[in-house]
């Protein structure tokens, strides 16, 4: 038995008040044809009087399109359509939804294209169809082709743990615990968190669930927020468990029992025992520093060493040190260092040498010019230097003769002997500095002396000569 999901309306009437004529329109339903209702009226006796007789004519709606199932579950149907192509002479009232169940019917309006069919039952077989509505009436209805069977879809809850929370999750202490765990069920399943089977503690852990997912969050890690957490999500008899393993850790306590085992040579063996506190994660290794009293700087002789114990080579003959040992775990170094009480001394070996007894070579000898004088031209005003090389042991004495006679403390001289090179500069040469210029060279051993000729140009003489050229000329026009 087909049944709108709307209340049953009665059938229009419409009064002409000139004429008198009362219309008549037959409801339309599922049978309906005509597009168009006639409405009759009647003069003196009840006889019709066709000439005041008033036809109101409305059109139909055409049929709803594309009706679709949207989506079915276990208790209920949702349906979608598109509007008519033509909606007839007036506005749509709304749309009626059908639909036939075991012969009964529920009737309810639709304003809109998409409709959802509630507290149905799995089972259930539905015929439905949709019409469109305006004043005029019903349009042809749309009919699914295929009537709508109702099953119970459950979709089995399963929790996707995150691959990186599959292993243990290693969080420092202090900062923040997020995890987003994504799951699936159908419908929406129960979800519980618990840690080593107890209720989860409100003050230190939020958790938050929706749909899809659960979001388990810690403000600021501590210790004893380490431990493994059970993720149950359940629908109805059908369960899915995942555990979380969280590890909060710090850095690691200092060894203990740092002592020196030997001290021989250059070395120094030590040992110490493994820390108290591990900083609830495993060792990543040790860490030795050496310091010397007269410096009193700690500097690395060993990185992540793996046993509680070493040997520390390499040191310097005569001086005291002191070393010192810390943890180091995935956290970081320890705050602080295990310190020896003692000083490692390096004493120097008691080794007898007798030097054999060395000749020294005799490097005696007299002056000799390596590299002579050389004769040179320079230009009045400008400094000149005079440059020559000697070889003599011991040290010779510099003299420079300027025409055969010495130069002595004379400020426009300044000369100069370094390393077997000697040199004279003269500071602003004139024409009478120009002449012949000797180094010589005395040690013990004897002399030697090389010679040189300076010549000294005037700087002006080329522009003296141009005047004149053309000065004489205009003095003679001028007599």
């Amino acid at each position: 038995m087909w049944g709108n999901l709307s209340p049953d309306q009665p059938p229009c009437s419409y009064t002409d008040a000139t004429s008198g004529l009362v219309p008549s329109v037959s409801p339309a339903g599922e049978d309906a044809g005509p597009s168009s209702r006639d409405c009759v009226g009647r003069g003196q006796g009840g006889v019709p009087c066709l000439s005041n007789m008033s036809v109101f004519v409305t059109e139909l709606p055409s049929c709803p399109l594309h009706l679709a199932v949207e989506d079915v579950n276990d208790n209920s149907v949702s349906l979608t359509w598109k509007a008519p192509e033509q909606e007839g002479s007036t506005d749509l009232d709304g749309y009626l939804v059908e639909c036939c169940k075991d012969g009964t019917a529920n009737k309810e309006l639709v304003l809109s294209t998409r409709y959802t069919i509630r507290n149905l039952t799995s089972g259930d077989r539905l015929q439905i169809r949709v019409k469109a509505v305006n004043a005029g009436g019903m349009s042809v209805p749309a009919v699914l082709e295929q009537p709508v069977v109702i099953r119970e879809i459950l979709e089995h809850p399963k929790i996707r743990v995150p691959r990186h929370l599959r292993q243990t999750y290693i969080r420092p202490a202090g900062e923040v615990v997020n995890l987003l765990i994504p799951f699936q069920g159908k419908p929406r399943p129960q979800v519980s968190w618990s840690k080593d089977g107890q209720p989860l503690d409100p003050k230190r852990v939020t958790v938050r669930n929706g749909d899809r997912d659960t979001i388990f969050f810690i403000r600021k890690a501590e210790r004893s927020d380490s431990g493994q957490y059970q993720l149950s999500i359940k629908i109805d008899r059908l369960e899915d468990k995942a555990t979380i393993d969280i590890r909060v850790i710090e850095q690691p306590g200092p060894p203990e029992n740092l002592k020196l085992v030997d001290v021989w040579g250059f070395n120094v063996a030590l040992e110490w025992s493994p820390p108290k506190d591990n900083g609830n994660t495993a060792l990543k290794g040790y860490t030795v520093q050496k310091s010397d009293r007269k410096s009193g700087q700690w500097f690395t002789v060993l990185e992540r060493c793996p046993r509680p114990s070493c040997t520390v080579s390499d040191l310097i003959i005569g001086n005291s040190y002191s070393f010192r040992v810390f943890s180091e775990n995935a956290c970081g170094y320890s705050a602080t260092a295990a310190v020896t009480t003692e000083l490692a001394h390096i004493r120097k070996p008691e080794i007898a040498c007798k030097p054999k007894k060395y000749s020294g070579r005799d490097f005696s000898e007299p002056p000799k010019f390596t590299q002579p004088l050389a004769d040179r031209s320079t230009t009045r005003g400008y400094n000149t230097q005079l440059f020559c090389c000697v070889r003599a042991f011991p040290k010779p004495k510099i003299i420079w003769l300027k025409n055969q006679t010495e130069i002595r403390e004379d400020p426009k001289y300044i000369s100069v002997f370094n390393e077997g090179v000697c040199s004279l500069e003269i500071r602003k040469p004139s024409s009478f500095d120009g002449g012949l210029y000797t180094c010589k060279a005395v040690n013990p051993l004897g002399e030697a002396s090389v010679d040189c000729r300076l010549d000294v140009k005037g700087k002006a003489g080329g522009l003296v000569a141009l005047v004149a050229l053309f000065l004489v000329p205009a003095l003679g026009l001028l007599v």
